[in-house]
């Protein structure tokens, strides 16, 4: 693996070290959700959930877009694919 993949691996790694993090990109696995759902479902405030969700988008692991007044988060699953690479060849 070439050294800036393993930078991507260690970036999104670091991400994923926070449990709430975790638990985000989890979810958004599932589909892309408002900020509202995110903080019900992981019975966080507003400002903490969207720290994290800032965090987050910053290291490229979500992206964001608006519909109306709502903010939707989705997975950014290119970026995932060295940490797949990487995760498979430990087999």
């Amino acid at each position: 693996m070439k050294a800036d993949q393993m930078r991507e691996v260690v970036d999104v790694c670091r991400m994923l070290a926070d449990p709430t993090r975790a638990a985000i990109v989890c979810m958004l696995s599932k589909g892309s959700e408002s900020v509202g759902t995110l903080c019900k479902t992981l019975k966080l405030p507003q400002p903490t959930t969207s720290h994290h969700l800032a965090l987050l988008r910053m290291s490229g692991v979500v992206q964001r877009q608006r519909k109306g007044k709502q903010m939707f988060y989705s997975l950014n699953r290119d970026i995932l694919t060295p940490v797949r690479q990487f995760l498979a060849k430990l087999k």
